[in-house]
Order: structure tokens, then C-alpha cells, then sequence
């Protein structure tokens, strides 16, 4: 079983930055993607970004390309979300998501490919 938690979250204005971590334990993570999803407000949750636990590849969806920055780190395994130059439409709830490697990072990155999800963390960006 694998936990996860986010922390980080917070409200900003237009144009500033947060950054996102997410905490997992539990299962052999190293063959594992785990990525970060947001909930907008009266939206489905939707996919942000993923990488591969084992080798750090990436996968963005277009309208964060440029603006955010996925990482991971080991030894516990972490995996943030740099989120810089943040717009309106970027407020949510954020959910840190996990699932094993069975397909390219960007194949795995939607919200019924993954298979362990944290509670999340709203991020509010306005004036």
C-alpha cells in the first residue's frame, strides 16, 4: 500500500510562485510514476505533470509547459512541484497520485491510470 501526502499549498497572487511536495512510502517506488493532478473548482480532477520514480523522466500537460518544474527525490521519496508565474485558472486542489510503471509516464498520467492518490492541498491564486 502506498501513502502518500502533499504539503505546500497555499494562497498567492497572479505572477508568484509555490512549491509542492509529496511524501510516499510504502511499495518498491523505484518502478513507479507519480505525478501531481488538480481539481478546479466545479471541474473534474485533471493531470498537471508525472515523472518516473526511476529514471526522472517528465511528462507536462501543455498549458504548465515553461511555468512548472517536476522533481523527485529518494532516500525517502519525495516528488515536488515547482509551480512558478502562477495565473487565476491554476487555483485548485492539488492531489499527489501514484502508479506502477507499466507504460510511458505520459500513457500513466490520468486521473484513472493511477492507483493511490493523497487527500490534497488548495492552492488560491487572485488578487
Amino acid at each position: 500500500q502506498v501513502r502518500l501526502v502533499e504539503s505546500g499549498g497555499g494562497s498567492v497572487q497572479p505572477g508568484e510562485s509555490l512549491r509542492l511536495s509529496c511524501a510516499a512510502s510504502g511499495g518498491t517506488l523505484d518502478h513507479y510514476v507519480i505525478g501531481w493532478f488538480r481539481r478546479a473548482p466545479g471541474s473534474e480532477r485533471t493531470p498537471v505533470s508525472c515523472i518516473s520514480i526511476g529514471d526522472g523522466s517528465p511528462y507536462y500537460e501543455d498549458y504548465v509547459k515553461g511555468r512548472f518544474i517536476i522533481s523527485r527525490g529518494n532516500a525517502p521519496v519525495t516528488v515536488s512541484l515547482q509551480m512558478n508565474n502562477l495565473k487565476p485558472e491554476d487555483t485548485g486542489v492539488y492531489y499527489c497520485a501514484a502508479a506502477p510503471l507499466i507504460s510511458t509516464v505520459k500513457n500513466i498520467c490520468w486521473e484513472r491510470g493511477m492507483d493511490y492518490w493523497g487527500k490534497g492541498t488548495p492552492v488560491t491564486v487572485s488578487q
